[in-house]
Protein backbone atom coordinates (compact mmCIF):
# COMPACT_ATOMS: atom_id res chain seq x y z
CA UNK A 1 0.00 0.00 0.00
CA UNK A 2 0.99 3.34 -0.89
CA UNK A 3 1.40 6.07 2.02
CA UNK A 4 -1.80 7.80 0.84
CA UNK A 5 -3.66 4.60 0.73
CA UNK A 6 -2.12 3.79 4.22
CA UNK A 7 -3.63 6.80 5.51
CA UNK A 8 -7.16 6.55 3.90
CA UNK A 9 -6.91 2.80 5.37
CA UNK A 10 -6.68 4.99 8.21
CA UNK A 11 -9.32 7.20 8.73
CA UNK A 12 -11.58 4.62 6.92
CA UNK A 13 -11.33 2.46 9.78
CA UNK A 14 -11.81 5.84 12.08
CA UNK A 15 -15.15 6.50 10.08
CA UNK A 16 -16.32 3.03 10.50
CA UNK A 17 -15.56 2.54 14.36
CA UNK A 18 -17.35 6.20 14.96
CA UNK A 19 -20.24 4.96 13.32
CA UNK A 20 -20.59 1.44 15.31
CA UNK A 21 -19.78 3.18 18.44
CA UNK A 22 -22.32 5.29 17.84
CA UNK A 23 -24.78 2.27 17.67
CA UNK A 24 -24.91 2.53 13.48
CA UNK A 25 -26.26 -0.82 12.69
CA UNK A 26 -23.46 -2.52 11.00
CA UNK A 27 -25.97 -5.05 9.26
CA UNK A 28 -27.62 -2.25 6.91
CA UNK A 29 -27.00 -1.37 3.42
CA UNK A 30 -24.93 1.75 3.19
CA UNK A 31 -24.45 4.86 0.64
CA UNK A 32 -20.75 5.22 -0.16
CA UNK A 33 -20.13 8.97 -1.03
CA UNK A 34 -16.85 9.41 -2.60
CA UNK A 35 -15.83 13.02 -2.39
CA UNK A 36 -13.98 14.77 -5.60
CA UNK A 37 -12.84 18.31 -6.22
CA UNK A 38 -11.00 20.38 -8.65
CA UNK A 39 -10.59 23.88 -10.27
CA UNK A 40 -10.87 22.71 -13.58
CA UNK A 41 -14.69 21.86 -14.46
CA UNK A 42 -13.54 20.09 -17.86
CA UNK A 43 -11.05 17.70 -15.49
CA UNK A 44 -13.96 16.74 -13.13
CA UNK A 45 -15.62 16.28 -15.81
CA UNK A 46 -13.69 13.49 -17.37
CA UNK A 47 -13.52 11.96 -14.80
CA UNK A 48 -16.95 11.53 -13.85
CA UNK A 49 -17.18 9.38 -17.32
CA UNK A 50 -14.28 7.71 -16.44
CA UNK A 51 -15.52 6.51 -12.48
CA UNK A 52 -18.92 6.02 -14.58
CA UNK A 53 -17.89 3.62 -16.59
CA UNK A 54 -16.24 1.66 -13.37
CA UNK A 55 -19.40 1.40 -11.96
CA UNK A 56 -20.46 4.44 -9.88
CA UNK A 57 -23.05 6.18 -9.88
CA UNK A 58 -21.92 9.84 -9.97
CA UNK A 59 -23.77 13.30 -8.37
CA UNK A 60 -24.35 16.74 -10.46
CA UNK A 61 -21.13 18.98 -10.44
CA UNK A 62 -21.53 21.69 -8.05
CA UNK A 63 -20.00 25.06 -8.19
CA UNK A 64 -18.62 26.17 -4.63
CA UNK A 65 -16.09 29.09 -3.76
CA UNK A 66 -12.56 28.84 -1.67
CA UNK A 67 -12.06 31.29 1.30
CA UNK A 68 -10.52 33.42 -1.02
CA UNK A 69 -13.25 33.48 -3.47
CA UNK A 70 -11.92 31.35 -6.27
CA UNK A 71 -14.39 29.20 -7.62
CA UNK A 72 -14.00 24.84 -7.24
CA UNK A 73 -16.00 22.38 -8.64
CA UNK A 74 -17.23 19.25 -6.57
CA UNK A 75 -18.98 16.24 -7.45
CA UNK A 76 -19.66 12.50 -5.56
CA UNK A 77 -19.02 8.95 -7.24
CA UNK A 78 -21.96 7.12 -5.18
CA UNK A 79 -21.72 3.39 -4.48
CA UNK A 80 -23.96 0.81 -2.20
CA UNK A 81 -22.85 -1.96 0.43
CA UNK A 82 -21.90 -3.11 3.60
CA UNK A 83 -19.62 -1.16 5.58
CA UNK A 84 -16.46 -3.20 5.32
CA UNK A 85 -13.61 -1.50 5.37
CA UNK A 86 -11.68 -3.70 2.74
CA UNK A 87 -14.49 -3.14 0.00
CA UNK A 88 -14.65 0.50 0.55
CA UNK A 89 -10.62 0.35 0.39
CA UNK A 90 -11.21 -1.33 -2.93
CA UNK A 91 -13.05 1.51 -4.29
CA UNK A 92 -10.58 3.91 -3.25
CA UNK A 93 -8.07 1.70 -4.77
CA UNK A 94 -9.98 1.98 -8.04
CA UNK A 95 -10.54 6.11 -7.20
CA UNK A 96 -6.77 7.35 -6.21
CA UNK A 97 -5.27 6.52 -9.77
CA UNK A 98 -8.02 8.22 -12.16
CA UNK A 99 -8.03 10.98 -9.83
CA UNK A 100 -4.53 11.03 -10.29
CA UNK A 101 -4.69 10.81 -14.06
CA UNK A 102 -7.59 13.69 -14.65
CA UNK A 103 -5.71 15.96 -11.61
CA UNK A 104 -8.48 15.92 -9.63
CA UNK A 105 -8.70 15.65 -5.78
CA UNK A 106 -10.10 12.92 -3.76
CA UNK A 107 -11.71 14.61 -0.61
CA UNK A 108 -12.66 11.42 0.81
CA UNK A 109 -15.82 10.03 1.60
CA UNK A 110 -18.73 9.72 4.13
CA UNK A 111 -22.07 7.89 4.63
CA UNK A 112 -24.84 8.15 7.10
CA UNK A 113 -25.43 6.86 10.26
CA UNK A 114 -28.52 3.94 9.44
CA UNK A 115 -31.04 2.51 12.20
Amino acid sequence: MSENLQDWREETDAIIDELLSDGSNPEAVYTIEHHFACRDFNRLEKLAVELFKLGFELTDAEEMELDDGSPIFCCDAVSEGALEAERIMDEIGQLLPVCTRFGVDYDGWGTFFEE
